[in-house]
């Protein structure tokens, strides 16, 4: 589903896939960069221990990984939604079945951005950990890597917080709200 909603979020005429995967995608990408940054300043000395860099270097690939993974989900989280209002409305019972089902949706919609925004929150930190401490040679690749994430990040809040507005859910609201304002401080 990954390299599927790559495809789809760079197709102005697919409506499927949005903000949310991009924003993911910009994670994944800037986590691809931080990786490649921590593995070309293994065996120098640029400031942190070899060590670290091979430990940077592993997070961040993990990181791009399960990115990749939670643009597919912010993919399928929409659906969710979708499908919720393609149902019937004729009795009050489909009514109400319609309506829990849209609230349990645009919570997904919801959460999926907000764990795919812990992922570039701390895609960010390594990235950060290596401002100063790198191959000088790669300082392009870690400003792309370092640009990428905060506009991944950003994006994530966003999208946690155009879904707040239909969930009804006192807990659940609370919950995202104070991940979006966490997330927020973070850039």
């Amino acid at each position: 589903m990954e390299n599927e909603a790559y495809k789809k979020v760079l197709d102005s005429e697919d409506f499927t896939t949005g903000g949310g995967s991009a924003a993911a995608l910009a994670g994944a990408m800037a986590a691809a960069l931080a990786a490649m940054v921590a593995k070309l300043s293994l065996k120098k000395n640029y400031g942190l221990p070899s060590g670290r860099y091979s430990e940077i270097a592993a997070e961040a690939d993990n990181l791009r990984q399960e990115l990749l993974m939670g643009a597919g989900e912010d993919v399928e989280a929409f659906a969710l939604v979708k499908e919720a209002y393609a149902l019937p409305k004729n009795s009050a019972a489909e009514k109400y079945e319609r309506n829990a089902r849209i609230e349990k949706g645009f919570i997904a919609a919801a959460r999926v951005p907000a764990r795919n925004g812990e992922r570039c929150r701390r895609v960010l930190q390594l990235s950060t950990m290596l401002v100063g401490n790198s191959n000088p040679g790669a300082v392009s690749d870690l400003e792309v890597a370092l640009g990428l994430v905060k506009a991944g990040l950003k994006g994530c809040v966003a999208n946690i917080e155009i879904n707040l507005s239909s969930i009804k859910d006192p807990r659940e609201l609370k919950e995202l709200e104070a991940v979006a304002d966490f997330l927020r401080k973070s850039f």
